[in-house]
């Protein structure tokens, strides 16, 4: 008897410690909220996501592929931003046309081989402007350039370096937008203490952090690429990721407000507008003709977040990837036209070659939303 008793006293010592020394990796609470739960696997309306990345060439077998995944969840065209360029992106947009010509569109990158040569911003210009007569309908310029990309002296190449211009005045020129990706979350660039919201992910992924020795100031980053929008009006500028500044609107406003080529896209930062329902909501109805729907990584199980944010009333509910967001998520219930902007009418505006009469955007809205009412425990 005496065993046991020391037994018993010994398991619960353990349990007390082990629960005084969980990690926050391990805490993963369970909700005991109940409040009405709108499931959404399909978007209400048709819709292209802007940012997309999947790789150049496109088989067959993987265009049949990605098709079905769309037709779910009802996306009508899908941007690949990696298309690559020379004959790797002109082998891409035949494969697409000659499989499913109006489910694809394919945008050019840029080599910085040769950054330091004299003639470096004519001969890229002139290679983004065969890639485009070979089909490619825009151009995405990686977080590479400004962050890390470095020339021949080993100085970081600015955003707004000059030797580029001719690239950004060929796409004024032609009528092509460039989506942009400048530089990271601010809070990867700030110290990695109890105060960083980022810190989970940056502990997980410690090869995201971007300490001041290494790396540019995160201000710096996002001033040269304002200064860029401004110095190129003619240019259409589609601002990858909110700018990252889904965490200051008002910001973000400021810089659509002064520079009317600019556009922008949720993609990757959905936790972002998740997170502030009410002000999220009114900036997307004042900034509606500015904003389209993108995702980046593609993972078919992680839309349904999307369209519930966008969609519905839903308060407080799970996100899909706990170390990009430790809150919980809040539907905005944008208004119809706001939601057909977002997801497609903004895009057809901006992306030249999309067909516009293909019948992916007769499908039917989604006619009923599921309602249930239950708690909403159970994270990843």
């Amino acid at each position: 008897m005496k065993f046991l008793l020391y037994f018993f006293s010994a398991l619960v010592f353990a349990t007390t410690a082990l629960a005084q020394t969980m990690s926050i990796e391990e805490y993963e609470p369970k909700s005991t909220l109940v409040v009405p739960e709108h499931i959404v696997t399909r978007s209400k309306y048709p819709f292209i996501d802007v940012h997309s990345h999947q790789g150049s060439p496109m088989g067959p077998e993987r265009l049949d592929q990605l098709v079905r995944e769309m037709d779910a969840m009802n996306m009508a065209v899908m941007v690949n931003l990696s298309g690559g360029s020379g004959e790797s992106l002109k082998q891409s947009v035949a494969n697409i046309k000659a499989r499913h010509k109006d489910r694809f569109v394919v945008f050019a990158n840029l080599s910085f081989s040769g950054v330091d040569d004299p003639d470096f911003g004519k001969r890229a210009a002139a290679q983004l402007e065969e890639d485009v007569r070979n089909g490619a309908q825009g151009l995405k310029i990686f977080k590479n350039f400004g962050m890390t990309l470095k020339d021949g002296a080993g100085k970081r190449v600015p955003v707004d370096d000059p030797r580029l211009d001719p690239v950004w005045q060929t796409c004024a020129r032609l009528g092509i937008p460039v989506l942009i990706h400048t530089g990271e979350p601010w809070s990867f660039f700030q110290p990695q203490d109890r105060f960083n919201e980022r810190w989970l992910e940056l502990k997980l992924h410690s090869n995201r952090a971007r300490p001041p020795d290494r790396f540019p100031k995160w201000e710096d980053l996002v001033a040269e690429q304002h200064r860029l929008f401004a110095r190129h009006p003619k240019t259409t500028f589609i601002n990858a990721h909110l700018g990252w500044l889904g965490q200051d609107l008002a910001q973000l406003g400021k810089l659509l407000d002064k520079c009317p080529n600019v556009q922008t896209e949720i993609a990757a930062v959905i936790y972002e507008l998740g997170r502030q329902p009410r002000f999220a909501r009114q900036w997307l109805i004042k900034y509606q003709d500015r904003v389209m729907f993108g995702k980046d990584a593609w993972s078919p199980s992680e839309y349904p977040t999307y369209f519930r944010v966008l969609e519905t009333a839903d308060e407080y509910f799970d996100y899909f990837r706990k170390y990009h967001a430790f809150w919980q998520m809040y539907g905005l219930d944008l208004p119809d036209e706001v939601l057909q902007k977002l997801y497609y009418k903004n895009a057809l505006r901006v992306i030249p070659g999309i067909n516009s009469k293909a019948n992916v955007w007769t499908a039917k809205k989604q006619e009923k939303t599921d309602l249930s009412t239950k708690d909403t425990k159970g994270h990843e």
